[in-house]
């Protein structure tokens, strides 16, 4: 591509999404936006570039964002902060928020849904009783194809052999032709919405748990910094906020403190406050 071009095109994904896509990366572009050009009968990115200049507001930038947006998940990933939110914390809350019987939890990347899909299972497996309690389940993603995905709730097989045990695929997902269908009450259970971390959120409920899991580093220091005030600002003083594994916050002016439970990293505010019934 000519370098006006690619710049254009970076430009555009940086200001939309914050993902800063370095120059060693800048293959990326001709990959991922290739099948978009050709499916919309462009024949190359150049065109594609043409054509976004020309109208860069309309549909075809939103599925130049959604080309460019990562979208790898897995039903269980990782692991750890699954058996953490099982073992500990989970019951902890349940403890403290006896009174009001209600949890607010937040899938902030939530992709094609496994992440929040994942954790509704675990909690109808383990926790039984909060089918009585006020479960509020937000799960929200910057691509909107993939909300609709997610909303769907269906998945290959390749997608349904990763991570998801053969008990759990049986019980709570349906064979529909090639596909699988994740149970209706589960669906029902989640709000999926379409949320741009770097643009104004909405108004939000307090968070009790927040997974914001393997995106903060597809961000510059400054647009961490931002999201992560914001995702603090939104979770309860005794609340949870889960990174990425490989997701630190060295050199990040952020006022929250790591912990390790069960294996697993996670962040609270610095200064924790007792749980407001």
């Amino acid at each position: 591509m000519k370098p006006e071009n690619t710049n254009y095109l970076r430009e555009l994904v940086r200001s939309a999404t914050g993902i800063v896509l370095e120059v060693e990366k800048e293959y990326l572009l001709e990959a991922r936006l290739s099948p978009v050009a050709h499916r919309e009968g462009l024949g190359d990115v150049e065109s594609l570039v043409e054509m976004l200049r020309m109208n860069p507001d309309g549909v075809l930038r939103d599925m130049v964002l959604d080309a460019m947006t990562t979208n790898e998940t897995s039903f269980f990933r990782d692991l750890h902060p699954f058996d953490a939110l099982r073992q500990t914390i989970l019951p902890q809350l349940m403890e403290r928020r006896a009174e009001t019987r209600t949890l607010n939890i937040w899938s902030a990347v939530c992709s094609s849904g496994q992440e929040p899909y994942s954790l509704l299972m675990m909690l109808s497996e383990n926790f039984p009783e909060l089918s009585s309690w006020n479960l509020n389940f937000l799960a929200s993603d910057v691509s909107t194809s993939m909300i609709e995905r997610a909303r769907a709730g269906r998945y290959s097989q390749f997608e349904v052999s990763r991570g998801l045990p053969a008990s759990f695929l049986v019980k709570y997902l349906s064979k529909v032709g090639q596909s699988w269908e994740m149970d209706a009450g589960l669906r029902k259970a989640v709000k999926f919405q379409v949320l741009n971390l770097v643009q104004p959120w909405p108004a939000l409920p307090t968070m009790d748990i927040i997974m914001m899991r393997n995106v903060l580093i597809y961000f510059d220091n400054a647009t961490k910094e931002k999201i992560l005030r914001k995702a603090c600002g939104c979770l309860r003083g005794d609340g949870y906020l889960f990174l990425g594994s490989s997701e630190v916050l060295m050199g990040l002016d952020v006022a929250l403190q790591r912990t390790s439970i069960d294996g697993s990293w996670c962040y609270q505010p610095e200064s924790r406050t007792p749980a407001v019934p």
